[in-house]
């Protein structure tokens, strides 16, 4: 797999959120030809939401001799309280990414492993994933499972 001394998996330091959007904008170049912002000035206004929200969207990255090569976010919820503990909170992992050159060598995995761990440690009682059928192997390494409880409504909500 990966060479544990080659790639570092960590929570991202504020100056790579710039890196982590053009990760972002990039994953999106890769699936369609569709117009989109420009990257320059996309980078600088997610990188600002990034920082805006670090409370509630914790940002991670993989990094390889000194480049962002994959990132995942941990996003946080509170939950409604309930009679057994007042202060509730469950996790969402989002937006993991691997460069090209960079998969199949294992980082996908160390990233949801970090996701993981830091849920753990902020005492999150679960966290989702929405998976494409590929990432799917990636995250049941990592330790998710299918849960037959759990129902996706998709598209606008209000039509029906």
């Amino acid at each position: 797999m990966v060479d544990a001394a080659a790639v570092t998996v960590r929570e991202a330091r504020d100056d790579e959120l710039e890196a982590l959007a053009a990760l972002r904008w990039r994953w999106v170049r890769e699936s369609t030809d569709e117009a989109l912002p420009d990257l320059g000035a996309y980078v600088v206004e997610v990188a600002g939401w990034a920082r805006q929200h670090r409370g509630s969207h914790v940002p991670f990255a993989a990094v390889e001799a000194g480049e962002v090569v994959g990132m995942a976010w941990l996003a946080i919820q509170a939950r409604v309280p309930s009679p057994r503990a007042l202060e509730r909170r469950s996790g969402d992992l989002q937006s993991c990414y691997v460069v090209p050159d960079a998969r199949g060598r294992g980082i996908g995995t160390m990233l949801a492993d970090a996701v993981l761990a830091s849920a753990r440690e902020r005492g999150l009682e679960h966290v989702t994933v929405h998976a494409s059928p590929r990432s799917i192997p990636v995250y049941e390494r990592a330790g998710f499972r299918s849960n037959p409880r759990a129902l996706w409504a998709e598209g606008a909500i209000g039509e029906r």
